[in-house]
């Protein structure tokens, strides 16, 4: 049987999403089973916010993405996403803008779903969610601060609560309970 590019799309072993503007133009069957989809049409259109813990993290993720694209319109990290049950896990992201100076006009985004990895066992904030997948990046906090747009201070005051909250006295503890969950 000879496989052309849609079963490809469809079969791939990764979440796959076109998009438009931030909206959904297409997906795979893995994208609609990681995200808890009834079928791919319930996906078809939506915005990608759907796929976000909350709108907040949604606006600053497209802020970065555009911050960050290389010369050639890629751009990947792993952040916290949201099921469509509620449930929040570590994805891996990774896309292009086909244009990289209109990043959200039309991209390709792949979505790895970290969980059997790297589990989500504490509740966080939005803004520990995005520390901590910057900290696990390998990310100062001058970095993190640039990155984010808040004070060098600020990070590590979310550090702190982190260090706390994963029962961690070191940075490289933290990354690593973060990473083993």
């Amino acid at each position: 049987m000879a496989i052309d590019f849609q079963t490809a799309f469809d079969w791939a072993p990764v979440g796959l999403v076109i998009s438009r503007e931030r909206l959904i133009v297409g997906c795979n069957q893995q994208l609609q089973r990681m995200f808890g989809a009834p079928d791919r049409e319930a996906l078809d259109g939506q915005s990608l916010e759907l796929l976000y813990p909350t709108h907040d993290e949604f606006e600053r993720t497209g802020q970065r993405i555009v911050a960050r694209l290389d010369a050639a319109g890629y751009y990947a990290d792993d952040r916290i996403m949201k099921r469509l049950d509620g449930e929040l896990f570590w994805c891996h992201v990774a896309g292009r803008a086909i244009d990289p100076k209109k990043p959200h006009a039309d991209g390709i985004w792949s979505f790895e779903d970290l969980s059997a990895r790297r589990r989500l066992t504490t509740k966080l904030t939005a803004r520990e969610r995005e520390i901590a997948a910057l900290l696990i990046e390998g990310l100062t906090s001058k970095r993190i601060g640039q990155r984010l747009t808040i004070s060098p201070r600020t990070v590590d005051v979310y550090r702190a609560r982190l260090m706390r909250k994963y029962d961690a006295s070191t940075t490289p503890e933290l990354v690593n309970k973060l990473l083993s969950g």
